[in-house]
């Protein structure tokens, strides 16, 4: 496993970056090599080796916008004696934390790193208090809950025209920006169950919503993933010793309506479903405490509904 710290990446890819512009800058603006040094605390050797491209740059940062912005704020400022050493320096430490905000620094450190991929990681912004390891947790449910559907034989049967999402919210989820999903949805091609991308906070509104509505009659139930239903299916559950619970396909307040049955049946069902309406093909929701759980749960009527179990 590879452990590298992002202060790494500051130092290897982003400083030699930042020096190189910085630089070339200087030089455009008539500066000497020696005032170019002076300027950047470096020796007169370094600085004809960052003009000459004896330097790796790296390209995500170079040719970001914000990246370009601030070195032409910094040329600017010390060709117009405006700004100092210290105030350069502030403009690149804030540059580095916007980088280090789910920006490019994240992204060259999910390279080198593989640990963090898809995890949305702001360790270096937030650290590593609750709100971070809940969210952590949620996508990593929501992962596991991707594998577990797509690895298994004949799910592909069971994802609807409309595809599967499969969600987990943090606790206390206050929006859809809260539950954790599947850009694009899981889809079924050729027999086989494709996941588009990692999971992402925000990334399904109709599983949100059905989450958040379990959640306010039961803040266990923070997962769930919608498949299509089929007699068999809600047979399969009912020899499970589940009563799937009925509900209408209508979108319109749907969130408050499930909230009010869910209550009428003083608790969340694990399997809630609807027939269909026009233009709404027909759904059936899993619900679990994560998504992982709800996955599980799938897999197993979808077994029993195929005669595997």
């Amino acid at each position: 496993m590879s452990l590298r710290l992002p202060s790494e990446i500051v130092v290897e890819r982003f400083l030699p970056t930042a020096r190189t512009m910085l630089a070339a800058e200087l030089h455009d603006r008539g500066f000497t090599q020696k005032e170019v040094a002076d300027r950047l605390g470096l020796t007169q050797a370094a600085v004809s080796k960052y003009l000459r491209g004896d330097v790796t740059v790296e390209e995500r940062f170079a040719e970001d916008e914000r990246m370009r912005a601030t070195v032409e704020a910094i040329a600017d400022g010390f060709v117009a004696g405006s700004m100092d050493g210290y105030e350069a320096l502030a403009e690149l430490l804030d540059l580095v934390r916007a980088f280090e905000d789910r920006g490019p620094i994240c992204a060259v450190h999910e390279e080198e790193m593989p640990a963090l991929e898809g995890l949305g990681c702001d360790l270096c912004v937030r650290g590593t208090d609750d709100a971070v390891l809940a969210e952590r947790e949620a996508l990593a449910a929501v992962r596991r809950a991707s594998r577990r559907i797509s690895n298994t034989p004949g799910m592909a049967d069971h994802v609807p025209n409309v595809g599967t999402n499969v969600g987990t919210a943090v606790p206390d989820a206050a929006d859809a920006t809260d539950v954790a999903a599947v850009p694009g949805r899981l889809q079924a091609v050729n027999g086989r169950i494709m996941v588009p991308a990692d999971p992402e906070f925000g990334a399904s509104q109709r599983v949100a919503e059905t989450i958040r509505a379990a959640m306010a009659v039961d803040p266990a139930v923070r997962g769930a993933l919608n498949l299509g239903t089929s007699a068999e299916l809600l047979d399969a559950a009912r020899e499970r010793g589940i009563d799937p619970l009925e509900f209408d396909a209508d979108y319109e307040n749907r969130g408050e309506r499930l909230r009010a049955l869910f209550r009428d049946r003083g608790g969340v069902p694990r399997v809630a479903y609807h027939e269909g309406a026009f233009g709404i093909e027909p759904v059936c929701y899993v619900f679990g405490e994560t998504a992982t759980e709800a996955a599980d749960l799938a897999v197993e009527l979808a077994e029993r509904a195929d005669g595997a179990v």
